[in-house]
């Protein structure tokens, strides 16, 4: 690894999907609080006619997977997942509860994009965020990169650590393993994600970005210098759902496509906003102290999410900016 180094930053992803989806809401294209459905009308299949785009930012609509599951061709393809997805019916009555779609929020948001604008999320981040400002982030990583990149080294848990994976395991048609595609014979294990060409290539909008640090810091750095008014950002920070998430099995605080960082780390201000990735990456703005924070890692971190180094690195790095 050095400082030129690109890995996937698994659901990092999702902040800048939801970065181009606060755009195009602050531009006037969509309405928060419209039914996903007026958009995208096979939506409304199986009891969802009623979602906004609001209630599925916020991981409220109960479509965090397919009942077959994907192949890994399919998680890679977010035109696949939406056409799957569209009739599934929700696992919960949406609105009466949350649950992290980790593996599709991008597809499905990334539908109503391509609905409305006829362009995919991918496309918008490549001409309004990455290139403006010269960012190392690629939703679709080009062919010449290739050489820069590092693919992602599974987990190496201490015995004790591999004890406590075991204990808390979920069975693949739990709801956990259905939200993290365990359902499906063939599924690729999460941390292949980004090892895979495909995904690497089409960049599902969840999951399949492909970053250095000073990129991931680099796009909330645009997101604090202008990119997204106050107003917005505030919008989209403020908290929409926490407490028990249903997917993960634990205490979890999201916005409107990104998570509440604050709640994670309390050393940062009310407002601040981001998304980690499951082998260890954590990146975010925090507009009260004009911060911009990126990490990544190659070997996939324990025990899955934001890695632990991230809290104290976060400290110090507040500490030094705010001096």
């Amino acid at each position: 690894m050095t400082a030129d180094s690109l890995t996937g930053v698994f659901s990092s992803t999702k902040g800048a999907a939801h970065l181009v989806v606060a755009l195009l809401v602050q531009d006037g294209v969509l309405d928060l609080d419209q039914r996903v459905a007026h958009y995208w009308p096979e939506f409304g299949a199986a009891g969802k006619d009623a979602v906004t785009l609001r209630d599925l930012l916020a991981h409220r609509a109960g479509v965090v997977g397919a009942d077959r599951g994907f192949t890994a061709e399919e998680i890679a393809d977010d035109r696949v997942i939406a056409e799957r997805l569209a009739p599934q019916r929700p696992y919960w009555r949406p609105g009466t509860a949350f649950g992290y779609h980790a593996l599709v929020i991008g597809a499905l948001t990334g539908e109503v994009v391509r609905r409305v604008t006829g362009r995919s999320i991918q496309e918008h981040f490549e001409e309004r965020v990455r290139q403006p400002y010269g960012l190392d982030f690629y939703l679709g990583l080009p062919e010449e990169l290739e050489p820069r990149f590092r693919t992602t080294l599974p987990m190496l848990p201490t015995p004790e650590q591999l004890a406590e994976l075991e204990a808390n395991a979920t069975g693949p048609d739990s709801l956990t393993g259905i939200a993290f595609n365990r359902n499906h014979p063939k599924a690729p294990e999460l941390w292949e994600l980004p090892n895979l060409e495909v995904v690497r290539r089409l960049s599902p909008a969840s999951v399949g970005g492909v970053a250095s640090a000073r990129g991931l810091a680099g796009m909330y750095a645009a997101a604090l210098g202008g990119l997204l008014s106050p107003a917005t950002a505030a919008e989209f920070a403020q908290v929409h759902s926490i407490g028990y998430d249903l997917s993960t099995r634990k205490h979890n605080a999201f916005g409107l496509g990104f998570a509440v960082v604050s709640d994670e780390y309390p050393v940062l201000g009310q407002g601040a906003f981001g998304h980690s990735g499951a082998a260890g990456s954590q990146a975010f703005a925090d507009p009260r102290s004009g911060l911009a924070y990126g990490y990544n890692r190659r070997r996939f971190a324990f025990p899955g999410g934001a890695a632990p180094e991230n809290a104290r690195l976060i400290r110090a790095v507040h500490a030094a900016a705010t001096a």
